[in-house]
């Protein structure tokens, strides 16, 4: 049997892992050496409806952190590999005017947090807490910086975007369900995606 290193959402939720549904849990106890995880799917909806964000919002997106449009109906890719305990994402999204690609790379903390590097090379830094309910992943951040070369900047609490993420698996439909908020102080949603999407594990290629 083809070993599976641990991903850095089992390490962080333990035995708690068995109580996600069983499609998630061969989706967060990590992906085989030699393999990759991978799903496809649909996005209902991507982006910022607040048109005036998207120019602030574009550099992030030249850097694969966020998209700065509002689109719906977007099919999309997911690629997933866990190297040295490390769960390592590229999502590609097909919007109408030509594909774009979001990764991350997301790593335990020492003190037991889930922590998510976006964009390449890592450019937002958001720690969360992780929690089970109803069978389904639950991350809601702790914390939110960027990072520029060498300086790190974290946002002070009062003005911290809250990011908040779903996955849940959906019996009826036997699909996968993502749905990810952002939310900002004195402003309210400032982005979202959410979709669903059928995911599988095969050989890499090459």
């Amino acid at each position: 049997m083809t070993p599976v290193p641990q991903s850095p959402y089992a390490r962080a939720l333990g035995d708690r892992i068995e109580e996600l549904h069983p499609r998630l849990r061969e989706y967060f106890r990590g992906v085989p050496d030699g393999h990759v995880g991978v799903g496809e799917g649909v996005f209902q909806r991507v982006g910022t409806p607040r048109r005036w964000l998207w120019p602030l919002l574009r550099a992030l997106e030249r850097r694969g952190v966020v998209a700065a449009r509002w689109e719906r109906d977007v099919p999309f890719r997911v690629e997933n590999v866990t190297v040295a305990s490390r769960a390592i994402g590229m999502r590609r999204f097909d919007f109408p005017t030509g594909a774009w690609t979001m990764r991350d790379a997301v790593v335990l903390s020492r003190h037991g947090r889930v922590v998510d590097e976006l964009g390449e090379p890592g450019v937002v830094v958001a720690c969360f807490d992780v929690d089970v309910r109803d069978g389904a992943l639950r991350l809601t951040s702790r914390a939110v910086g960027v990072r520029l070369g060498r300086l790190r900047l974290r946002a002070p609490r009062a003005l911290s975007p809250v990011v908040r993420l779903t996955e849940r698996f959906d019996d009826e439909v036997g699909r996968q369900r993502i749905a990810l908020t952002v939310d900002a102080p004195f402003i309210g949603r400032v982005y979202e995606y959410r979709g669903d999407f059928d995911y599988r594990i095969e050989e890499a290629q090459g």
